[in-house]
């Protein structure tokens, strides 16, 4: 009956987490309002100039359509859920709606029009980039078979159904007009179409069609891609400027231009455009989004809106830093480490309400750290030497625990003589492998795993698992003592191990294996995303190997061992794994926003062992150590109680 609870508690656990994975309704819906609120900011700072010139209307329908769009942009802010910076973005937009009521000059007004974009979109996040990089022939297909009649083949806005439209077709050709906007800015435009207009929506076509569109008729007025090419690839400032898709599908030309000068930053937008797939490439790792991020945590700050400077900081280390931080790992743990402390001491601090000159020192201290972080993460600092030890590590590292734990189910199971229910623990872990190759395969080509996903699947998983090893710890040092063991097996275990309870031990065997397969994966795409697989491969294979030999000598010496040492011995191994998936579970969950951080003096960081200088992990393993001690201390007073009535 244990066993069987325990097997319905796992699944309620399961129910649970993919309730918290799924995205709402109401999320989305959100989402939407915000884009729609985002492209008609866009299009007002990009079109105002064809309305007002030198403080006169000089088109009567455009000038109309932006004092209803200034006025919609209003109204729509204001229809927002309730947020701490949502009346500093109305007020934005008000002052949007003064400056084109005013007749303001067009470079005033599409630079509210800009900021306000920006600030909205800080507000209210939603996605503003692709899973993947865009398909550049899949974009000229859909191009040739839905706009190339209109817009024409060339995209010069001269194809044969475009005689007589009123307004005529966008010429994608129109450099001017072409470099005020984003690829985000097109994709919108496809996603909803543009009213007044013949251009239709195409939400029907998936959205990898959509960015692949934006992408190509984006590139139709920039034509320099060969010296593009030669500057992406030689110039690691200039990459570092799109250290994700989200940067390269949300950056104008103009912005880019106004950086590196407007001629390179044509070249350079012409061979992106044509060629997204080299965001992919291995490049310098940047942290310019949790440098950025940071910053805009502490303006938040000390603007006085602390729940958007959390929101900001714990961004920065989710959609910042964390990307970076398997390869900074297996390159430098200590640094990392480091890093991963003072940015949870940054979030900390701005839960206590410190002053705000005390979160400048310590973004500070951060930035400092991360200068030595994208030194360690250059290409120069590989080496073959230190991508094999980084991928022998990694997996030795993410295997032993698991290891230990699928070879302990199995030793039980043939020291109690049941080898009908190893199948079961083989199904478990073999799943799991296979599950965690998917999970591969998915992140690889179809979407990309959060950090925040990967912290929460850590961090329950842990928990779940320690919380199922600290009752199997518990029960496993009751049976050391057990004088009538042959008697047990033969009149219980015999029902605790029936087949419905028995897949128990296939989910404790899939969680342990695939929770560990779930980092290793990420890891060892970081490795792959530098280079050398060759020696990946051979540190992957060493690793293997070296577990192999541990699992064949722990499952040799089970053997020989008395049940009673053996029970005993294992049950130790049991509560040390549990206290340790208890600390490291907490400890995703607190990098996931879900728990706080409330920092311990002089307390190292033991990430092997799930000691972190934290108080909630402590306090969780010691919560954990505490139940183990009076669990065995509860069962030798049973065993010595039923020996003196035995004498």
């Amino acid at each position: 009956m244990v066993l069987l609870f325990r097997l319905r508690l796992f699944t309620l656990l399961l129910a649970a987490l993919g309730g918290i994975m799924l995205s709402p309704v109401a999320a989305r819906a959100q989402g939407g309002e915000v884009q729609t609120i985002w492209r008609l900011l866009d299009y007002v700072a990009v079109d105002y100039a064809g309305a007002v010139s030198g403080g006169r209307v000089t088109s009567t329908n455009e000038y109309a359509e932006m004092t209803e769009f200034s006025a919609t942009i209003r109204t729509g802010i204001a229809a927002l859920p309730s947020k701490p910076g949502r009346a500093r973005l109305i007020g934005e937009a008000q002052g949007l709606e003064a400056a084109i009521a005013s007749k303001a000059a067009p470079e005033v007004v599409a630079q509210k029009a800009r900021a306000l974009a920006s600030d909205l979109l800080a507000a209210y996040p939603v996605p503003l980039a692709p899973a993947k990089a865009p398909d550049p022939a899949r974009g000229r297909a859909l191009y040739a078979e839905n706009c190339a009649s209109c817009h024409g083949a060339k995209g010069d806005g001269r194809g044969p159904q475009a005689v007589g439209m009123d307004p005529p077709p966008i010429a994608f050709t129109d450099a001017e007009r072409a470099r005020k906007r984003s690829l985000f800015a097109l994709y919108q435009v496809i996603d909803q179409g543009l009213d007044g207009t013949a251009m239709q929506s195409f939400s029907h076509l998936p959205s990898e069609d959509r960015w692949a569109l934006a992408a190509y008729v984006g590139g139709f007025a920039f034509k320099d891609a060969a010296a593009g090419e030669r500057m992406w690839k030689s110039n690691a400032a200039l990459r570092q400027r799109f250290p994700d898709l989200q940067a390269f599908t949300s950056m104008t030309p103009e912005e880019l231009g106004r950086a590196i000068g407007q001629n390179k930053a044509d070249a350079v937008v012409a061979y992106l455009r044509m060629n997204p797939q080299a965001l992919s490439m291995p490049t310098p790792a940047s942290l310019a989004v949790a440098r950025e991020k940071l910053s805009q945590s502490l303006t938040a700050y000390r603007a006085g809106d602390r729940r958007n400077a959390e929101r900001l900081a714990l961004s920065a280390y989710l959609d910042g830093f964390e990307p970076v931080e398997p390869i900074l790992t297996a390159r430098d743990a200590t640094l990392m480490a480091r890093i991963e402390g003072a940015m949870g001491e940054f979030r900390t601090a701005i839960g206590r309400g410190e002053p705000a000159e005390v979160l400048a020192d310590k973004v500070a201290v951060i930035e400092g750290l991360f200068a030595d972080a994208e030194t360690v993460l250059s290409p120069d600092a590989a080496s073959d030497v230190s991508t094999f030890i980084g991928a022998l590590t990694i997996l030795l590292r993410e295997g032993l625990e698991a290891l230990l734990i699928v070879v302990a189910m199995i030793a039980f199971l043939r020291k109690a003589d049941r080898p009908e229910v190893l199948p079961f623990v083989h199904g478990g872990w073999i799943a799991a492998l296979v599950a965690g190759g998917a999970t591969w395969a998915v992140a690889t080509y179809a979407i990309s795993i959060s950090g925040a996903s990967r912290e929460l699947t850590e961090g329950f998983g842990s928990l779940f698992a320690a919380v199922v090893l600290v009752s199997v710890g518990i029960w496993m040092h009751g049976k050391s003592h057990a004088e009538s063991w042959q008697r047990y097996i033969r009149e219980a275990l015999g029902k605790a191990l029936s087949r419905r309870s028995a897949w128990f031990l296939f989910g404790l065997a899939f969680l342990v294996v695939y929770r560990e397969a779930f980092e290793t994966i990420l890891f060892f795409a970081a490795l792959a995303a530098q280079g050398r697989g060759g020696v990946i491969a051979a540190g992957a294979a060493t690793a293997v190997a070296a577990l192999a030999v541990v699992a064949w000598a722990m499952l040799r010496y089970s053997r020989v061992l008395p049940i009673g040492k053996f029970f005993a011995y294992s049950s130790v191994l049991v509560a040390i794994l549990a206290v340790v998936l208890a600390g490291k579970g907490t400890a995703a969950l607190q990098e996931a926003g879900l728990i706080d951080i409330t920092p311990v003096a002089h307390v190292p960081r033991l990430s092997m062992l799930g000691i972190f200088p934290s108080l909630q992990p402590l306090l969780l393993q010691l919560l954990a150590l505490a139940i183990l001690c009076v669990g065995f201390w509860y069962n030798g007073r049973r065993h010595a109680t039923g020996t003196a009535a035995a004498e």
